[in-house]
């Protein structure tokens, strides 16, 4: 009897993906008009071209590009553009599917577009918006769904994903700071390397050619200098297949290794400078989060839960979610702070006041303003910092070339 129950469960229809579709046809005045839409099928276009007074004459599916053509990635900030566009047009009080239909098809990113339209149809069939795009989870992750939910429930969508567009915005923000900090050295390096190797293959050889018809002996230092050039003309492709290999390892263990990963994190922190400006970031974000989440009512512990993942980083991700069990079994959360070692003291007074006065949500957006302005000011001094370094650096190994090369002239000229 079980069985036959069982047998009579039908799985749910797969929605389909949206696509693209040309189309022809007249509109009120008898005029041909032509163009564009993005829909599941052919019956949708149909129906969309004839509700904007459209006749449609011919509707086909727009041909994919070869190779697979196309399609972007989807970053944060797309994320952060449709969140906030979809925010304005709630609060101006346009319908939740009309405004999904004018973000999504407005949207510069066809995978965007792809994802909003679906969602959109989601909502369409009845479903609630929260578990629409808890089906993309690479893309809106559990602290956006939950802020969604929370908006339903409360009958002030319009306000939470207000909330959840400023949210977007500060985090992108910080994170193209952090990633300005590090892509400043880390572009020093590569263009020290890549001149360095340019030198070797290229220079010093038309050098040794000179050097052979001297007939003396050359200075130690230029010997190293072409042994060292004569090694990399040899084996360039083992040089250049081992950086790449090496980075490829790093980043597959960094991956798929959460004691790696974390073992990074934690270095990074204790890097000098750059160490200062992560901690910072990641403050902000905890304390930018949490103040996100509580003001929308969601509940501390489960709050909790969403902040550890936002932290970006594994050490802060860890101290949290060891929080969240705390508070869960009593604890205040300036407490279960204090002992870990993480949060500077004025972070922990600041929560401190913010449980006491029951406005914790006011005093974490304060600390999170403080501590985004700290980050911007600091990627700044490290940029008036490097600068001076750079110099030093590239010349340094440029000017240790050029004078490994004119020892041996200028002994010659010593003896002549």
């Amino acid at each position: 009897m079980a069985l036959a129950t069982a047998s009579k469960v039908k799985p749910k229809p797969k929605t389909e993906e949206a696509k693209v579709f040309t189309w022809e046809g007249t509109d009120r005045r008898g005029s041909r008009v032509k163009g564009e839409s993005r829909a599941a099928n052919i019956n949708a276009v149909r129906a969309d071209l004839r509700r904007q007074g459209v006749n449609p004459t011919k509707v086909k599916a727009k041909p994919k590009p070869l190779f697979g053509g196309g399609k972007k990635k989807i970053t944060g900030q797309d994320l952060s553009i449709f969140t906030r566009q979809l925010a304005t047009m709630m609060s101006a009080g346009v319908p939740l599917v009309q405004a999904f239909d004018i973000v999504g098809r407005g949207h510069e990113n066809p995978a965007m577009q792809d994802i909003i339209l679906a969602i959109k149809q989601d909502i369409e069939s009845g479903t609630a918006m929260s578990i629409a795009m808890a089906k993309h989870p690479l893309y809106f992750d559990d602290l956006v769904c939950s802020l969604v939910a929370a908006g339903e429930q409360a009958g002030v969508l319009d306000v939470l994903l207000d909330k959840i567009a400023t949210y977007k915005e500060k985090t992108e923000s910080i994170k193209g700071k952090i990633k300005k900090a590090l892509f400043y050295p880390a572009a020093v390096i590569v263009v020290a390397v890549v001149v360095t190797v340019v030198i070797l293959l290229f220079v010093i050889p038309q050098f040794k050619e000179l050097f052979s018809s001297f007939g003396a002996d050359l200075p130690a230092f230029t010997l190293m200098v072409i042994g060292l050039s004569d090694l990399i003309r040899e084996w360039w492709w083992a040089f250049f297949g081992g950086v790449g290999a090496l980075v490829y390892a790093i980043a597959y263990v960094f991956k798929r290794s959460r004691a790696f990963r974390e073992m990074i994190d934690r270095a990074s922190l204790k890097i000098p400078i750059i160490g200062a400006i992560l901690n910072k970031a990641a403050i902000a974000r905890f304390a930018r989060t949490l103040s996100t989440m509580f003001a929308a009512g969601v509940p501390l512990v489960e709050a909790l839960q969403s902040v550890s993942g936002a932290t970006g980083n594994v050490v802060y991700q860890d101290a949290v979610m060891k929080m969240r069990e705390e508070v869960a079994t009593g604890q205040s959360l300036q407490l279960a702070m204090r002992q870990r070692d993480l949060f500077p003291h004025m972070v922990i007074q600041m929560t401190a006041i913010g449980e006491e006065s029951g406005a914790l949500d006011d005093m974490l957006g304060k600390v999170a303003d403080f501590y985004e302005e700290q980050v911007d000011n600091a990627v700044d001094s490290l940029s008036s910092l490097l600068e001076p370094m750079i110099m030093v650096v590239i010349g340094g190994l440029v000017g240790s070339l050029v004078v490994a090369m004119y020892l041996p002239i200028f002994k010659l000229a010593a003896v002549v």
